[in-house]
């Protein structure tokens, strides 16, 4: 994938509608402080056009970028923020859910998960809600500059066996600090991309 233009095109708060159009989706969920907004950045080439915050849990709506006009990278709310209201949670997770049940053209669903620590309660769930949604979520494990190397594939196994996976999950590990794993997602992405236009 070469990264040509980027924009912030629509931005869903808890009442809007989601966009209708005919380019294929890639969304990214993940709790609060998981590193969604660098890994944005980091695939968007852009240093802060998904905004990265020192406070957990700013983002509250569904960011939609626009790449190249060929794809969307949809930006999710970050879930699992200890401070946030119950009611304001509970939010975060119907938009979530009706993204996921509504959008037309999501594709794959990326799930980021800390690479140091053992899946939290919410990623389980979240990574339950997407396989119940129809979709293979693929594992984003963020952070990876955080270990040893010789560390990375117990805590890939760690992981895996903490979200009890499916057969066949995708996990790649991934540094904001050295944009490592950045040309595996974008493999994926391009499959993707080539399959739809040789339908």
């Amino acid at each position: 994938m070469v990264i040509r233009n980027v924009s912030l095109e629509t931005v869903c708060g808890i009442t809007s509608q989601i966009p209708e159009h005919e380019i294929p989706e890639f969304a990214f969920a993940g709790k609060s402080n998981v590193g969604k907004s660098s890994l944005i950045n980091g695939l968007m080439l852009r240093k802060s056009l998904a905004r990265t915050s020192a406070q957990p849990g700013k983002t509250q709506t569904i960011n939609f970028y626009n790449i190249n006009n060929e794809c969307y990278f949809v930006d999710l709310p970050g879930y699992g923020y200890a401070k946030a209201g119950e009611e304001v949670k509970a939010q975060w997770g119907k938009m979530i859910e009706n993204y996921l049940h509504t959008s037309k053209q999501l594709q794959i669903v990326f799930l980021l998960v800390d690479i140091r620590h053992e899946p939290s309660g919410n990623d389980k769930l979240m990574y339950k809600w997407i396989l119940d949604q129809g979709f293979s979520p693929v594992i984003i494990a963020t952070k990876l500059d955080k270990i040893n190397r010789s560390q990375v594939a117990k805590h890939v196994k760690m992981i895996k066996e903490g979200l009890q996976t499916v057969k066949g999950t995708i996990v790649i590990p991934y540094s904001a600090q050295t944009k490592q794993g950045r040309e595996e997602i974008y493999e994926l992405l391009d499959t993707y991309l080539e399959t739809r236009e040789g339908e």
